[in-house]
Formats: C-alpha cells, sequence, structure tokens
C-alpha cells in the first residue's frame, strides 16, 4: 500500500510541530471543507471509519479522487466514535477470518501507513468460557483459526488467572471459568484517531468531506419499481440538503440507519437496528493487561492507556434508533463485571453512551454490488465494524475501480440471502467483541 507523502507529512513534521508549539500560533485544518459541486465520480454516504477509508484507498491505491464524502452530522459522529476500540481476528467462520486478520495487519501498519499515532495497542483478547458448551466453541474457533494461521488457543482456567490476576478463577464462584480462546494480537486502537487519520489522508488526495450534509434521496432511473427505483434501475446521483449532486456510483456505509438509506433506492436490506451501549469507570492504575470477553454474562471490559475501565454489553433486545443509555443496562453490567472481578467494586462509573447497530440475520456484512447498478453497500455490521473498517474500505475501493468483487468480498455479497449461503458469525460475534 502507498505510504503517506506529500501535504500532511509537511504539514506535522517534527520541526513544524516543535515551532506551533513554541509561538503558540493556530493549527492548519487537518482537513479542508468545500463547497459542495454538482458532479462526482464516487458519492460515499457516511463519514466513519468504513466511508473515510473507502474514500481514503480510492485515491491511494486506485488514483479516483473525484470522491465526496457525506455525512448528515460530524466526522466520526456515528459508530466509529461509540465504539469500544477493539480489534482482533479470532472469528469463527473461515471466510470471517480472513477478513478480520487482513483488517488487523492494516491496523498494525496505520500510524506509519497515515503518518498519525493510532495507539494501537497489542495486549491479547481472551474470550471466556463459563459451560461445557461454551468451551466447545472456543475450541471450534480454536481450530478454525489455525487452519487460517492465526494465534490463538483455548487455554484453562490457571493459565487465565496468570494472563490476568484481577480475574476470579476459583471453581467455586457462580459462573466458573472452565477455559477461554486466548488470541494474543488481538488489543486496542484509538478509534477517532483513526477516523482522523483516514480524513487527513483522504483530504490530501483531493478527497472531499462534506459534513453536516444529510442525504434525502437517491437519485435512481429505469427501476422496476412503481417510482422508477428498484432493480433494474440505476443510480443517477443523490439529493441533499445542500442540493442534488450527480454520480453514477452511491456508496452506502451508515451502520445503523442503513436500511434506511438503502430504501431511498428501492433496495431492501435484512437489517434490523438495534442500540448498543458502554460505559467507562474513573481513571485507576494499569491493573487489566488483555481485553477480557464474556459471551455467558454477555460482556466484555479492557483498560485504556488512561486508566478507565471500558465495558459493553449483548446489543438491546428490541429494534430502535434511540441512543439513550438506560439503568437496566447499568445494573446488569455493574453484576456481571463484579461476578468476573470482585475487586472492582468500589471504581465509579463515569458515563455510558450508546451506537446503533446494523443487524443481519447471520452476524455477516452486506458488502458490494446491489440489484440497483452503481448503488453499493458496506453495512450490516453489527456489532464489530470498528474492526472491518480499513479491510472494507481498501476492498470496497478495488471492487469500485475495476467493477469486479474482490475474493474476500465474495462471501457477504447482497445475493447470499436468497441463494441461502449465509456466513454464520453468531457464535463468534454474538456479544460484539
Amino acid at each position: 500500500m502507498p505510504r503517506f507523502k506529500g501535504k500532511p507529512s509537511a504539514k506535522y513534521s517534527a520541526a513544524a510541530l516543535i515551532s506551533k508549539g513554541i509561538r503558540r500560533t493556530s493549527w492548519p485544518r487537518a482537513w479542508g471543507e468545500h463547497e459542495l459541486e454538482n458532479r462526482y465520480d464516487v458519492v460515499i454516504i457516511g463519514a466513519g471509519v468504513h466511508g473515510l477509508a473507502t474514500a481514503y484507498y480510492l485515491a491511494a491505491n486506485h488514483g479516483i479522487t473525484k470522491v465526496a464524502v457525506l455525512d448528515k452530522s460530524y466526522l466520526g459522529g456515528g459508530g466509529s466514535g461509540r465504539n469500544t476500540a477493539i480489534v482482533r481476528s479470532n472469528y469463527l467462520t473461515p471466510e470471517g477470518v480472513a477478513f478480520y486478520d487482513r483488517s488487523l495487519a492494516l491496523y498494525n501498519s496505520m500510524a506509519q501507513d497515515l503518518n498519525i499515532n493510532v495507539m494501537f495497542s497489542e495486549r491479547g483478547h481472551l474470550t471466556l468460557a463459563h459451560t461445557d458448551s461454551a468451551l466447545r466453541t472456543m475450541r471450534w474457533r480454536a481450530e478454525v483459526n489455525k487452519l487460517q494461521k492465526i494465534d490463538s488457543e483455548v487455554i484453562g482456567p490457571d493459565k487465565v488467572g496468570e494472563l490476568v490476576p484481577s480475574l476470579d478463577v476459583r471453581p467455586t464462584t457462580r459462573y466458573p471459568i472452565l477455559g477461554a480462546l486466548y488470541h494474543p494480537p488481538g488489543g486496542t486502537i484509538r478509534h477517532d484517531t483513526v477516523n482522523w487519520g483516514y480524513a487527513r489522508g483522504a483530504d490530501a488526495f483531493g478527497v472531499q468531506i462534506h459534513q453536516r450534509t444529510t442525504v434525502v434521496d437517491i437519485l435512481v432511473e429505469g427501476g422496476d419499481g412503481p417510482d422508477g427505483k428498484g432493480p433494474g434501475g440505476r443510480v443517477t446521483g443523490v439529493k441533499t440538503t445542500g442540493g442534488d449532486i450527480a454520480a453514477d456510483v452511491v456508496v452506502n456505509c451508515t451502520a445503523g440507519w442503513a436500511s434506511i438509506i438503502s430504501a431511498m433506492a428501492g433496495v431492501r436490506l435484512p437489517i434490523t437496528t438495534h442500540p448498543l451501549q458502554a460505559a467507562v469507570t474513573e481513571p485507576v492504575k494499569t491493573f487489566l493487561p488483555a481485553v477480557v470477553v464474556s459471551g455467558s454474562l454477555h460482556v466484555y471490559v479492557s483498560q485504556t492507556d488512561r486508566g478507565e475501565l471500558v465495558f459493553g454489553a449483548s446489543v438491546d433486545p428490541f429494534a430502535t434508533y434511540s441512543m439513550r443509555g438506560s439503568l437496566d443496562f447499568t445494573e446488569e453490567l455493574a453484576s456481571h463485571v463484579l461476578e468476573l472481578m470482585p475487586g472492582v467494586s468500589r471504581m465509579r462509573l463515569l458515563r455510558q453512551w450508546a451506537g446503533l447497530c446494523d443487524m443481519t440475520p447471520d452476524y455477516s456484512p452486506v458488502m458490494g454490488f446491489t440489484p440497483v447498478e452503481g448503488f453499493l453497500c458496506d453495512v450490516g455490521w453489527g456489532t464489530y465494524g470498528f474492526k472491518a473498517g480499513p479491510v472494507s474500505g481498501e476492498q470496497m475501493a478495488e471492487l469500485i475501480a475495476t467493477g469486479t468483487t474482490p475474493t474476500l468480498l465474495e462471501p457477504f455479497s447482497y445475493r447470499r440471502f436468497a441463494d441461502g449461503n449465509l456466513v454464520g458469525e453468531k457464535g463468534a460475534a454474538a456479544v460484539g467483541h
């Protein structure tokens, strides 16, 4: 992949940082503001990690720079700024493992590629098993991982206790830890910096990012539907609050809003939107060296560089677009965390938040072409879209530039639901992390 060069590296050289710090002069904008033009080669809806990565790789890898990224809010303000920043590749299906492993590789080289400190921390990822059936699933995943040459193995409770001393591994607990799937390459990364890095990189190549620009309709002609949309039609552009834009390719990267945006083009997606809540504690001295996940207890926890504990759970059991926190979540989360780590009982929660997750029936994404020519999707990521941001952008850019579906994307096509070729990832993604 091309290394970052030109304007960004010059703007942020060591000498420039020192000079601006001493003189207290104003900092240059990381990405510019532009007037909305009448036409682009590609319009990407959604300025999160998927949309920004697609724009960056279109420009960096394929020289396609006449690109507009539109977002109704601010850059990274959706799921890309509301997640818990965990990355890993130890999924359940061969298709998923290969996909996420490529994404993890891109995360590993991102600081150099984008010339920005994304604070990647490879600290290891533990998925705990509290029942015999959960332990069987962990062994199943481990064998799939090993066949795909992924560093992953099942370890016993003694080893779990050595890796994370704060976990209660006694056999007399209510939910005893029988073992865990240990994935050393897993870790965390600074999610907002990932968004900023891709935005700055895309902007340096000439891509335009338009924040607070809402797409109110997708323009399609020649479709089979009563309104001229739907299968058989082709995209001609989008209608926004800033005016109409002509484009031959429109990409839907809107996560929780994916089904609403696709419906504008006459494309129905088997997606429901559910809130996913998370919370963070006050900062304390570092004591949690790994990411810990419990599928049975529906909880995951990691510790930030500032010392905060970041907690999450599974999606709320009802479909809604509300992102309000709930007391039920806080109570359930606290009780399950204390069953794993009784020693944190006196820590205080500082805040909680929620994001929107676009859930498919098989817990795998919908990527690539749709029945409407020129309308593409990169959606259906559920609770794990941030992990796949880099590879999704890379592969979607290749698809747009070449007109053919890359091998990594083939299992996740829109057609699989009609063909019955589902990619069942629930065993590795039901809790989200």
